[in-house]
């Protein structure tokens, strides 16, 4: 398996932490551009320079945009991932150190220099938005696009029901990249629930992996804890599924072509991902909406990850 190097734009975030050791235990990572979403940017960008201390790489980490594209954001996630984004266990100041460039910047520099890299988005799209923004031709330098969010069928995982937490964040950023971007790989959260890892399967895997596996056992708790009360079933591992996905394309089983598009407007459905399922629109497909993977091969990258 070749897989081109990643630029990873991100906002950790648990499930970001745990998507950020896999890319770092199967590929090259060029840089993490941090955004705001599920804590504020500062906890972000720290929680960015922690992981990079823990994979011992010198990757480089840019911070982005503290706040959405127009509006200030109705919600966080700070009830998942604890005030500090890594389940608020107190981890000591990082030895590593953000660089003085702008995340949207870096995209554009990076992107420039590595062309035909794979770009994966795993929160919300504002750096990526601000990005194309400034450089309409970014797309053309993309290999592949990545985007972990949405949900497509309206199973969301906010307080607007119908809307994903990534997209429902910064809507008018990810009807931009929409737009903006020809074709992109989309790792909704409907197919996340449906590829959780069995607990009893994962705890082994924590108890038999190294100080990465010791790491995200602690930051893990407040997300399990959260998932369990909401009566969600086994360990939900969105952010690492996108990974998966971005790292080894062919364990993807089903995919949908569709045209994707992101509500602004209304008092219900702000945020929701919007899918032309019938074609009935005559717009062209955007998106390749991934269905199934192998789960064994799933598990298996996140098992090297965690050093299992």
């Amino acid at each position: 398996m070749t897989t081109p190097p990643l630029l990873i734009d991100t906002d950790p975030g648990v499930d970001d932490a745990l998507a950020i050791l896999m890319a770092h235990a199967h590929t090259d990572v060029l840089g993490l551009t941090i955004a705001a979403g599920n804590v504020g940017l500062r906890h972000t960008v720290r929680n960015a320079r922690t992981l990079v201390d823990l994979v011992g790489k010198p990757t480089p980490v840019f911070a982005g945009c503290p706040t959405p594209l127009v509006r200030l954001p109705e919600e966080d996630a700070v009830h998942v991932h604890g005030a500090d984004g890594l389940g608020d266990v107190g981890f000591a100041e990082p030895k590593a150190v953000a660089a003085d460039e702008h995340a949207v910047q870096a995209i554009l520099r990076l992107t420039r220099e590595h062309p035909g890299l794979t770009l994966v988005a795993l929160g919300p799209l504002t750096n990526l938005a601000l990005a194309v923004r400034l450089d309409p031709t970014l797309p053309q330098r993309v290999e592949r696009l990545v985007i972990m969010g949405g949900a497509v069928t309206g199973l969301g995982n906010t307080g607007r029901i119908p809307a994903e937490f990534n997209i429902g964040f910064d809507p008018e950023a990810a009807h931009v990249v929409f737009e903006s971007f020809p074709r992109f790989d989309l790792v909704d959260w409907e197919v996340v629930l449906r590829h959780a890892f069995d607990d009893d399967e994962f705890n082994g895997w924590l108890a038999a992996g190294d100080p990465r596996a010791t790491f995200f056992e602690q930051v893990f708790g407040t997300a399990r804890a959260f998932n369990a009360k909401r009566g969600r079933r086994g360990v939900i591992a969105a952010d690492a599924l996108a990974m998966a996905v971005a790292i080894d394309p062919a364990m993807v089983t089903r995919m949908e072509e569709r045209h994707v598009a992101v509500e602004l407007d209304g008092r219900l459905t702000r945020g929701a991902t919007v899918v032309d399922w019938s074609a009935r629109l005559g717009k062209p497909a955007n998106a390749r909406i991934v269905m199934s993977v192998d789960q064994a091969r799933f598990g298996a990258m996140v098992r090297r990850a965690l050093g299992a």
